[in-house]
Protein backbone atom coordinates (compact mmCIF):
# COMPACT_ATOMS: atom_id res chain seq x y z
CA UNK A 1 0.00 0.00 0.00
CA UNK A 2 1.33 2.83 -1.42
CA UNK A 3 1.20 6.14 1.62
CA UNK A 4 -0.02 9.11 0.75
CA UNK A 5 2.29 11.88 1.38
CA UNK A 6 0.80 14.27 4.24
CA UNK A 7 0.52 17.84 2.53
CA UNK A 8 2.50 20.96 3.76
CA UNK A 9 0.56 23.76 4.44
CA UNK A 10 1.79 27.30 5.60
CA UNK A 11 -0.49 29.54 7.40
CA UNK A 12 0.04 33.15 7.86
CA UNK A 13 -1.70 34.16 10.67
CA UNK A 14 -2.30 30.37 12.23
CA UNK A 15 -2.29 31.37 15.38
CA UNK A 16 -6.20 32.45 16.69
CA UNK A 17 -9.18 32.86 14.97
CA UNK A 18 -10.28 31.82 11.54
CA UNK A 19 -6.11 31.18 10.87
CA UNK A 20 -6.75 28.83 13.56
CA UNK A 21 -9.57 26.78 12.89
CA UNK A 22 -7.90 25.92 9.44
CA UNK A 23 -4.65 24.75 11.02
CA UNK A 24 -7.17 22.34 13.34
CA UNK A 25 -9.09 21.16 10.15
CA UNK A 26 -6.31 20.49 8.30
CA UNK A 27 -4.06 18.83 11.25
CA UNK A 28 -7.16 16.27 11.23
CA UNK A 29 -6.94 15.61 7.95
CA UNK A 30 -3.39 15.19 8.39
CA UNK A 31 -1.50 17.82 6.66
CA UNK A 32 1.69 19.46 8.49
CA UNK A 33 1.45 22.21 9.12
CA UNK A 34 3.85 26.19 9.30
CA UNK A 35 1.93 28.09 11.93
CA UNK A 36 3.08 31.66 11.03
CA UNK A 37 2.39 34.69 13.52
CA UNK A 38 3.86 37.68 14.42
CA UNK A 39 3.74 36.02 18.04
CA UNK A 40 6.26 33.30 18.20
CA UNK A 41 5.06 31.98 22.01
CA UNK A 42 1.24 31.84 20.78
CA UNK A 43 2.14 30.24 17.15
CA UNK A 44 4.13 27.95 19.35
CA UNK A 45 1.12 26.88 21.69
CA UNK A 46 -0.88 26.63 18.62
CA UNK A 47 1.29 24.72 17.04
CA UNK A 48 2.03 22.13 20.23
CA UNK A 49 -2.00 21.56 20.60
CA UNK A 50 -2.10 20.50 17.02
CA UNK A 51 0.18 17.23 17.66
CA UNK A 52 3.66 16.22 16.56
CA UNK A 53 5.23 17.06 13.92
CA UNK A 54 3.71 20.83 13.18
CA UNK A 55 6.20 24.18 13.04
CA UNK A 56 5.59 27.36 14.76
CA UNK A 57 7.23 30.74 13.44
CA UNK A 58 7.47 34.19 13.47
CA UNK A 59 7.07 36.60 11.07
CA UNK A 60 6.39 40.15 9.94
CA UNK A 61 4.24 39.48 6.41
CA UNK A 62 4.81 42.94 5.41
CA UNK A 63 8.92 42.56 5.04
CA UNK A 64 10.01 40.37 2.57
CA UNK A 65 13.34 39.43 4.04
CA UNK A 66 11.18 38.20 6.65
CA UNK A 67 8.80 36.39 4.59
CA UNK A 68 11.45 34.67 1.88
CA UNK A 69 13.43 33.59 5.25
CA UNK A 70 10.19 32.03 6.21
CA UNK A 71 9.33 29.91 3.47
CA UNK A 72 13.67 29.03 3.11
CA UNK A 73 12.76 27.91 7.09
CA UNK A 74 9.35 25.66 5.88
CA UNK A 75 10.75 24.02 3.34
CA UNK A 76 14.20 23.20 5.60
CA UNK A 77 12.15 21.66 8.46
CA UNK A 78 8.78 20.11 6.35
CA UNK A 79 9.17 20.47 2.43
CA UNK A 80 8.18 22.66 -0.20
CA UNK A 81 4.64 24.04 0.37
CA UNK A 82 1.57 22.65 -1.16
CA UNK A 83 -0.79 24.55 0.12
CA UNK A 84 -0.82 28.25 1.67
CA UNK A 85 -3.45 30.36 3.54
CA UNK A 86 -3.08 34.19 3.94
CA UNK A 87 -5.18 34.76 7.36
CA UNK A 88 -2.99 37.49 8.91
CA UNK A 89 -4.86 40.75 9.34
CA UNK A 90 -5.45 44.28 11.43
CA UNK A 91 -8.33 45.87 11.52
CA UNK A 92 -8.15 49.90 12.13
CA UNK A 93 -11.86 51.16 12.12
CA UNK A 94 -12.53 54.69 11.83
CA UNK A 95 -14.05 57.49 9.57
CA UNK A 96 -11.66 58.47 7.10
CA UNK A 97 -11.62 61.87 8.00
CA UNK A 98 -10.34 60.58 11.41
CA UNK A 99 -7.40 57.61 10.26
CA UNK A 100 -3.80 58.30 10.59
CA UNK A 101 -2.03 57.74 7.52
CA UNK A 102 0.34 55.24 9.86
CA UNK A 103 -3.02 53.13 10.23
CA UNK A 104 -3.84 53.22 6.86
CA UNK A 105 -0.50 52.37 5.56
CA UNK A 106 0.04 49.40 8.26
CA UNK A 107 -3.49 47.76 7.50
CA UNK A 108 -2.68 47.77 3.76
CA UNK A 109 0.62 46.32 4.50
CA UNK A 110 -0.61 43.87 6.70
CA UNK A 111 -3.94 42.66 4.58
CA UNK A 112 -2.88 43.04 1.30
CA UNK A 113 1.18 43.89 0.72
CA UNK A 114 1.85 41.29 3.12
CA UNK A 115 -0.56 38.33 1.38
CA UNK A 116 1.09 39.94 -1.76
CA UNK A 117 4.38 38.72 -0.51
CA UNK A 118 3.28 35.32 0.61
CA UNK A 119 2.05 34.43 -3.00
CA UNK A 120 5.22 35.18 -4.43
CA UNK A 121 7.24 33.31 -2.51
CA UNK A 122 4.67 30.61 -2.40
CA UNK A 123 4.45 30.29 -6.05
CA UNK A 124 8.07 30.16 -7.08
CA UNK A 125 7.97 26.95 -4.74
CA UNK A 126 4.71 25.61 -6.21
CA UNK A 127 6.06 26.12 -9.81
CA UNK A 128 9.27 23.85 -9.27
CA UNK A 129 7.12 21.80 -7.69
CA UNK A 130 4.10 21.15 -10.14
CA UNK A 131 1.22 22.92 -8.49
CA UNK A 132 -0.42 23.97 -5.56
CA UNK A 133 -2.86 25.69 -3.74
CA UNK A 134 -3.49 29.31 -2.43
CA UNK A 135 -6.54 30.89 -0.57
CA UNK A 136 -6.72 34.56 0.98
CA UNK A 137 -9.05 35.57 3.41
CA UNK A 138 -10.47 38.56 2.49
CA UNK A 139 -14.03 39.77 3.99
CA UNK A 140 -17.57 40.89 3.27
CA UNK A 141 -16.96 44.21 3.80
CA UNK A 142 -14.01 44.12 0.72
CA UNK A 143 -17.35 43.51 -1.06
CA UNK A 144 -19.97 45.05 0.19
CA UNK A 145 -18.68 47.97 2.03
CA UNK A 146 -18.97 49.67 5.10
CA UNK A 147 -19.37 53.03 6.79
CA UNK A 148 -15.76 53.54 9.56
CA UNK A 149 -14.17 50.38 7.28
CA UNK A 150 -13.02 51.91 4.28
CA UNK A 151 -9.27 51.31 4.47
CA UNK A 152 -10.08 48.17 5.77
CA UNK A 153 -12.55 47.41 3.63
CA UNK A 154 -9.83 49.06 -0.14
CA UNK A 155 -6.89 46.28 1.51
CA UNK A 156 -9.66 43.52 1.66
CA UNK A 157 -11.31 44.62 -1.87
CA UNK A 158 -7.92 44.44 -3.05
CA UNK A 159 -7.48 40.88 -2.41
CA UNK A 160 -9.93 39.88 -4.41
CA UNK A 161 -8.54 41.71 -7.82
CA UNK A 162 -5.26 40.74 -6.39
CA UNK A 163 -6.47 36.90 -6.16
CA UNK A 164 -8.33 36.97 -9.46
CA UNK A 165 -5.66 38.28 -11.64
CA UNK A 166 -2.72 35.60 -9.61
CA UNK A 167 -5.31 32.81 -10.26
CA UNK A 168 -5.04 33.62 -14.15
CA UNK A 169 -1.33 33.91 -13.99
CA UNK A 170 -0.55 30.72 -12.12
CA UNK A 171 -3.25 28.03 -13.86
CA UNK A 172 -0.92 26.78 -16.31
CA UNK A 173 1.21 25.79 -13.17
CA UNK A 174 -1.23 23.93 -11.66
CA UNK A 175 -1.75 26.69 -9.09
CA UNK A 176 -4.86 27.26 -7.79
CA UNK A 177 -5.96 30.99 -6.17
CA UNK A 178 -8.88 31.71 -4.42
CA UNK A 179 -10.58 33.62 -1.77
CA UNK A 180 -12.82 33.18 1.28
CA UNK A 181 -14.68 36.24 2.43
CA UNK A 182 -16.23 36.18 5.81
CA UNK A 183 -18.76 38.36 7.17
CA UNK A 184 -19.18 38.60 11.22
CA UNK A 185 -17.22 35.54 12.75
CA UNK A 186 -16.85 34.86 16.95
CA UNK A 187 -13.49 35.96 17.04
CA UNK A 188 -11.33 38.67 18.81
CA UNK A 189 -11.37 41.22 16.07
CA UNK A 190 -15.08 41.30 16.30
CA UNK A 191 -15.17 40.67 20.32
CA UNK A 192 -16.24 44.27 21.04
CA UNK A 193 -19.19 44.19 18.54
CA UNK A 194 -22.33 44.76 19.64
CA UNK A 195 -23.46 41.39 18.85
CA UNK A 196 -27.33 41.86 19.43
CA UNK A 197 -27.84 44.92 16.72
CA UNK A 198 -25.94 43.62 14.30
CA UNK A 199 -26.93 39.93 14.41
CA UNK A 200 -30.32 41.71 13.11
CA UNK A 201 -28.90 42.65 9.78
CA UNK A 202 -27.84 38.63 9.59
CA UNK A 203 -30.73 36.92 7.58
CA UNK A 204 -29.17 33.41 9.63
CA UNK A 205 -29.65 35.46 12.60
CA UNK A 206 -26.59 34.92 14.27
CA UNK A 207 -22.45 35.18 14.02
CA UNK A 208 -20.54 32.47 12.41
CA UNK A 209 -18.19 30.58 14.02
CA UNK A 210 -14.24 30.26 12.86
CA UNK A 211 -14.49 26.63 11.66
CA UNK A 212 -17.53 26.94 9.61
CA UNK A 213 -15.07 29.49 7.52
CA UNK A 214 -12.48 26.76 8.34
CA UNK A 215 -14.43 24.36 6.35
CA UNK A 216 -15.09 27.05 3.42
CA UNK A 217 -11.80 27.52 2.84
CA UNK A 218 -10.44 23.75 2.93
CA UNK A 219 -12.81 22.91 0.57
CA UNK A 220 -11.20 25.63 -1.76
CA UNK A 221 -7.61 24.12 -1.00
CA UNK A 222 -8.84 20.48 -1.81
CA UNK A 223 -11.08 21.99 -5.21
CA UNK A 224 -9.25 21.01 -7.92
CA UNK A 225 -11.61 22.63 -10.46
CA UNK A 226 -12.08 25.92 -8.89
CA UNK A 227 -9.86 29.37 -9.39
CA UNK A 228 -10.47 32.77 -9.21
CA UNK A 229 -13.17 32.05 -6.88
CA UNK A 230 -14.34 34.51 -3.83
CA UNK A 231 -16.70 31.87 -1.54
CA UNK A 232 -18.89 34.15 0.78
CA UNK A 233 -19.45 32.65 3.98
CA UNK A 234 -21.03 35.53 5.96
CA UNK A 235 -24.96 34.01 6.88
CA UNK A 236 -26.28 36.04 3.96
CA UNK A 237 -25.11 39.18 5.15
CA UNK A 238 -24.29 40.20 1.65
CA UNK A 239 -28.14 39.40 0.63
CA UNK A 240 -28.79 42.88 2.60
Amino acid sequence: LFLKMSKICAIFGGSRGIGKAVAELLAQKGCRLAIVARNLEVARATARHLGEGHLALSCDVSREQDVQSTFEEIQKNLGPVNYLVNAAGINRDGLLLRTKTEDMISQIHTNLLGTMLTCKAAVKSMIQHQGGSIVNIGNIVGIKGNSGQSVYSASKAGLVGFSRSLAKEVARKKIRVNVVAPGFIHTEMTAHLDKDELKAAIPLGRFGEPQEVAQAVVFLLESPYVTGSTLIVDGGLQLQ
